[in-house]
């Protein structure tokens, strides 16, 4: 046989185990429920989080031989969105996971979807068609919460600064609109400065930066931030103000702000200022990013007939200076004993969110958050 002959009998057999393996692949696909990621954004610390909790809980051994996870990004484009989740239904969704872009936008595609048999599970925001399930904290209630601590901590008057989050989404709307609420009945607290933040470290520096390009941080006495406390202590250290200066901050569950809330004399495993123990006065929370794991983990007990609520409502996650307690290894068992920040050594991004453990999750941990990677 010449070596043309050989070559060509090579190839096809190749291409007979190729189509056999894609075959044997596509039915085990076919075996498992089709449900999509659908992320509004990807543009800051805790959407990333959150992703890599869905994709954990998809990986977990009790998930695995059930869920085909596949992940599609919107951006901040409600219509995009919609094309997408269109596009999900067509392609066979069993179901799909959902961070909205808006509350109200997608209702109508939401109930195309539910209409075809389609479940959508809506994380942290929300979405009003009621054929979708919402599971999230009660934004309002943190909005009031960090507000009210602010408040007693300047003792009713000071100029404050806030940073709101994402235009649009319910979670932006419901804390800013609680919070002005509460800063409204007090005629001796000022809004001084303003601005969108993004709920990113990053934006939280740059507008910072402009609102203190007209005055310094001696006309700040508070800071309301649903994300950037972290950002705003380190550029009050380069500013030259001292640990014990720090202004007061209610904001974000960054592990950054939960290591600069612990007591300066805390010896925290590669601490570094401005990522470490500072004793900051803080106040902080957090919309928990394993929502979209468990959305996935109900989404699936939905699709084998168990009984499911529409809406589910997580406990809300405060920390102060008083409660915060350091993570030493991060362990399932610790984080269950009651640690909220984690060693440095163990997250070296400041801007990751520390909320990540309930009972109600024992499929994924620190490594889930970190790197996708489910518990054992």
């Amino acid at each position: 046989m010449g070596i043309v002959s050989i070559a060509r009998r090579i190839a096809l057999m190749a291409g007979l185990v190729a189509s056999a393996a894609c075959a044997g692949s596509t039915a085990e696909a076919a075996d498992k429920y089709k449900i999509y990621l659908s992320m509004s954004f990807i543009g800051n610390d805790w959407q990333a989080e959150a992703a890599n909790m869905v994709k954990a809980m998809a990986a977990h051994k009790s998930m695995a031989d059930k869920v085909d996870l596949q992940v599609q990004v919107a951006g901040p484009n409600a219509q995009r969105q919609i094309q997408q989740i269109n596009a999900m239904v067509q392609a066979g969704a069993k179901a799909i996971v959902i961070f909205p872009i808006s509350p109200t936008a997608l209702n109508q595609v939401v109930k195309n979807a539910c209409d075809k048999g389609v479940k959508v599970f809506a994380y942290d925001a929300e979405i009003t068609e009621p054929c979708a399930y919402n599971i999230h904290i009660d934004q309002e209630e943190a909005g009031r919460v960090t507000a009210e601590w602010l408040v007693k901590k300047l003792n009713g008057k000071g100029n404050i600064v806030i940073l709101t989050g994402v235009p649009g989404t319910s979670v932006d709307d419901q804390r800013t609109k609680a919070a002005k609420a509460v800063f409204a009945k007090y005629p001796n607290i000022k809004i001084v400065g303003e601005a969108v933040g993004m709920w990113s470290q990053a934006v939280a520096r740059t507008e910072l930066s402009k609102i203190l390009a007209t005055r310094s941080w001696d006309d700040v006495d508070g800071l309301w931030l649903q994300v950037g406390c972290f950002t705003a202590n380190a550029m009050q250290l380069e500013a030259g103000k001292k640990p014990n200066e720090l202004k007061p901050c209610a904001g974000e569950g960054a592990n950054g702000g939960r290591i600069q809330m612990l007591p300066e004399s805390t010896k925290v495993e590669g601490a570094s200022p401005p990522y470490a123990p500072l004793g900051a006065p803080r106040i902080s929370y957090a919309s928990p990013p394993y929502s979209g794991a468990l959305a996935l983990k109900l989404a699936v007990q939905a699709l084998e007939g168990k009984d499911v609520p529409k809406l589910t409502i997580l406990p809300l996650p405060v920390v102060t200076s008083e409660t915060v307690k350091l993570c030493e290894e991060g362990t399932w068992e610790e984080m269950k004993a009651g640690c909220n920040a984690f060693n440095p050594a163990l997250v070296s991004n400041p801007g990751w969110f520390a909320s990540i453990f309930s009972e109600q999750t024992p499929e994924i941990g620190l490594n889930a958050a970190l790197v996708g990677q489910p518990e054992n």
